[in-house]
């Protein structure tokens, strides 16, 4: 049986206890951005297995930094040389480069890259050792300069055996990921990439307390794909209850005034899959803040969602309603088609997968 962990998937084999402490007393972005960087590069990737320049880490952490930085002069923190390393390259006095979205970021890396030709890359001088600190219990009353090189040679000691993240190459300019992390990480990836976006949002609300939707500010705007097949799902659905209302309102939905609102917010999960996407009335959704609802709200995305899935389930054919269950068996692990229709067994699902701790300590 699966346990999770601070919302993360459990597995028989990786210490995820250790793997969700990863952030714990993190007084700066640099974890946050490393580790969405490193996220960003093993997908491009396609999750290969091959070492991970950490030169291309650096200049893929000034990436991710840019856009709240130039765009809306987001705080990092006053310990925090991210914003000064950009403004020292000038990268975010180019106004051109404001209208980068998600989906078009290399012409933003190679600016960065060739800016960066005589750089002595101070940003990874600390952090690509750090972060994996939690695997090394005995590291305790090591003096400060001690740490990098004794963790360098801990991983590689113990890669095999205690499996952590990630090892160092020999002269310490790659990591190489564990295989069976990597694998962890190509699976999860979606609730991996929200766990820690979250995380980084939590702390840069500490620093920038005023800024409002800042959730929005974090990361450029994406290309988003149609809703049509989703939107034909919960059609459906609406056509054959009586009993399926918007969550927020309470008003009762019908075919021709709904629009779908991503629970978790779009610009977090950047995906449109159905577990995560309810019909409200449109003019519900136009005023609906792009920020994770009241924790009132969640009890009601369930019952809607388990609606959706047994009323589907009774008026169309088998082959159809699996094609639409499959990201709950993928991204939610469900192990099969009865825990989707059994509500107590969805329920305790949603609780673990969809609402962890992360979500709750917003």
């Amino acid at each position: 049986m699966e346990n999770y962990s601070s919302g993360l998937p459990e597995s028989g084999s990786l210490d995820i206890s250790t793997f969700s402490r990863l952030f714990d007393d993190t007084t700066n972005s640099y974890k946050f951005i490393f580790f969405i960087s490193l996220l960003d590069t093993l997908r491009s990737n396609h999750f290969e297995s091959s070492p991970i320049s950490l030169k291309d880490l650096a200049i893929e952490m000034l990436v991710v930094a840019w856009y709240p930085h130039s765009a809306f002069r987001l705080s990092f923190g006053s310990q925090d040389m991210i914003a000064k390393k950009l403004d020292t390259l000038e990268i975010s006095s180019n106004q051109s480069l404001l209208k980068i979205t998600e989906n078009n970021k290399e012409i933003l890396r190679q600016n960065i890259r060739e800016k960066m030709l005589n750089d002595n890359y101070d940003l990874i001088k600390y952090v690509p050792f750090r972060l994996i600190r939690p695997f090394f219990s005995e590291l305790t009353g090591l003096k400060d300069y001690q740490v990098n090189g004794r963790i360098k040679e801990i991983s590689e000691q113990v890669f095999e055996s205690r499996k952590p993240l990630y090892k160092f190459n020999i002269d310490a300019t790659a990591i190489c990921l564990h295989p069976e992390w990597l694998e962890y990480i190509k699976m999860h990836y979606q609730i991996i990439r929200g766990w820690v976006s979250w995380g980084w949002l939590r702390y840069m609300q500490k620093n920038n307390f005023n800024t409002p939707a800042l959730s929005n500010k974090l990361f450029p705007p994406r290309e988003r794909e149609s809703l049509q097949s989703q939107t034909a799902y919960w059609k459906v659905v609406i056509e054959q209850s009586t009993d399926l209302k918007c969550i927020y309102s309470n008003q009762t939905l019908t075919l021709d005034d709904i629009s779908l609102d991503h629970y978790l917010p779009w610009s977090f999960l950047a995906h449109n899959q159905i577990w995560n996407l309810i019909p409200i009335p449109q003019s519900v959704n136009s005023s609906k803040s792009n920020k994770i609802p009241d924790d009132f709200y969640f009890s009601r995305l369930i019952k809607t969602q388990h609606l959706g899935i047994t009323t589907f389930h009774q008026c169309s054919p088998l082959k159809k309603w699996r094609s639409f269950m499959e990201p709950y068996f993928v991204d939610l692990g469900f192990l099969g088609e009865s825990d989707l229709l059994d509500f107590d067994k969805f329920n305790r699902q949603y609780q673990l997968r969809v609402q962890p701790e992360y979500l709750t300590n917003k």
